[in-house]
């Protein structure tokens, strides 16, 4: 991807589905593909570090100004991926907005087809290192997911969640 940084290099920058503002970094081995259909789009100022994958897999993924999506992170895009401004997402976080369909047995599961709601994530959130967010999910506008966090669930504003499920811990 590091041609792809080189080329990006002109405001507001459009490409085969992706969009890119030139006040924003993708480090050179990042990935971001969208082979599959979708697109993608990053604002003013955000930060792509090192070893991130943002697959689009058909949906679309729109990432705000002033946000850092930090190593090793994986973004997918199925049904909708929405990032607000100013969201930090810490390492080895996985965002997936999907789920396999398994509700019948004498069928593979692979072969069942997804549920694809896509996931939110409103402006000024946090989310600790090694989170997971899964499909459906909104989180609201100034929350904290703990490290390690598995988000099955929305989560209101302004409030702190942690553990496996998340569960609400404090407002801020």
């Amino acid at each position: 991807m590091g041609l792809l940084s080189k080329i990006f290099s002109v405001l507001n920058f459009s490409i085969k589905g992706l969009r890119y503002h030139s006040k924003s970094f993708i480090h050179k081995t990042a990935v971001l593909d969208n082979s599959f259909g979708g697109e993608i789009s990053i604002g003013k100022n955000t930060e792509i570090l090192n070893g991130v994958l943002i697959l689009t897999y058909g949906g679309n993924i729109n990432i705000g100004d002033n946000c850092s999506i930090n190593p090793y992170s994986v973004l997918y895009g199925h049904g909708g991926l929405a990032i607000g401004n100013n969201v930090l997402i810490a390492a080895h976080c996985v965002i997936i907005p999907a789920n396999h369909n398994f509700s019948e047995i004498e069928e593979p599961i692979n072969k069942q087809g997804l549920t694809c709601k896509g996931i939110i994530i409103e402006d000024d959130v946090w989310l600790g290192t090694g989170c997971k967010i899964l499909d459906g999910v909104t989180i609201g506008k100034g929350s904290i997911i703990g490290a390690g966090s598995i988000v099955t669930k929305s989560i209101p504003g302004n409030s702190v969640f942690v553990g496996n499920p998340a569960k609400f811990l404090k407002h801020r």
